[in-house]
């Protein structure tokens, strides 16, 4: 794991700093993107995208008020549990602080019942899964050493720091079809454990779980098939990046919300899709 700078000129030591995991391109982006407008501090985390993840930091950079906090880039491969157990110290190192964690990176590639191996499965688990837990378990501990000491805390006179947790999840947990088989698995798995990290982690963390529908396109979709499908729900169209992005404000924002999941897809989970949307105009 490796991290290089890139920033504006002055500091705002006090400004809140999340981790986004993913956020060199795609969703991701654009989540540190809505973070640095509102005055975050942000860690962008990539695996391998280098000159994407410079982009974004250039582009945070731009559209950051004048208040002077500071964004930077970490490389970590989640795959990798070491590299993964190692990358909140590398965070608050840098930072000094760590205030949140957006788990928005996730392997995403094709398997099915039939084709299903055990390495597949690994992948997935490893990266979409196994990796939010640890930078939740890091992130617990870095609250739990910032708590109040001495005589502040005897007296109570000062008030519990909170960190909080989004899992970025899919609405396909609640609308399910058997396409990508070990990816729809990891991220049944990581809603089961926003649940119990959220009352293992209590008070110290909240965890909160966003699920949003088809909101960008893929390699597998042609720009009039992802239009059409986006327009495939209740309130004729799906999420769009600035609806999750708000998504995930709110969720860091509402010191109320934990152990819970707020499906953002204009209510395509309330509908039923025999295929994955990516699977659609295949045979």
């Amino acid at each position: 794991m490796s991290s290089h700078l890139e920033s504006n000129p002055s500091t705002q030591p006090d400004a809140p700093v999340v981790l986004v995991t993913g956020a060199a391109k795609r969703l991701g982006r654009e989540i540190a993107l809505s973070l640095a407008k509102q005055g975050w501090q942000v860690a962008v985390h990539y695996r391998s995208s280098a000159q994407d993840a410079t982009n974004t930091i250039a582009l945070l950079a731009a559209n950051t008020p004048p208040t002077g906090q500071k964004h930077h880039i970490f490389q970590c491969d989640l795959a990798d549990e070491a590299a993964t157990r190692a990358l909140v110290p590398c965070v608050v190192q840098h930072f000094g602080r760590l205030d949140a964690v957006v788990n928005s990176a996730a392997a995403f590639e094709y398997d099915s019942a039939s084709s299903f191996s055990y390495s597949a499965l690994q992948k997935h688990m490893s990266s979409n899964t196994g990796a939010a837990i640890l930078l939740a378990q890091a992130l617990h501990e870095h609250m739990a050493a910032r708590q109040p000491k001495g005589e502040a805390a005897a007296h109570g006179m000062a008030t519990t720091t909170q960190g909080v947790v989004v899992n970025m999840l899919d609405q396909k947990l609640w609308n399910q079809n058997p396409d990508f088989f070990s990816y729809t698995l990891s991220k049944a798995a990581l809603e089961a454990a926003n649940t119990m990290l959220a009352m293992a982690l209590a008070p110290l963390v909240r965890v909160v779980g966003v699920a949003p529908g088809l909101t960008l396109t893929s390699q597998h979709l042609t720009d009039a098939e992802f239009t059409a499908m986006h327009k495939l729900s209740p309130l004729g169209q799906s999420s769009t990046p600035h609806d999750v992005a708000a998504t995930v404000r709110f969720a860091l924002e509402n010191p109320s919300i934990t152990g819970t999941t707020l499906v953002v897809d204009g209510g395509q989970h309330l509908m039923r899709f025999e295929r994955d949307f990516s699977m659609m105009t295949q045979p």
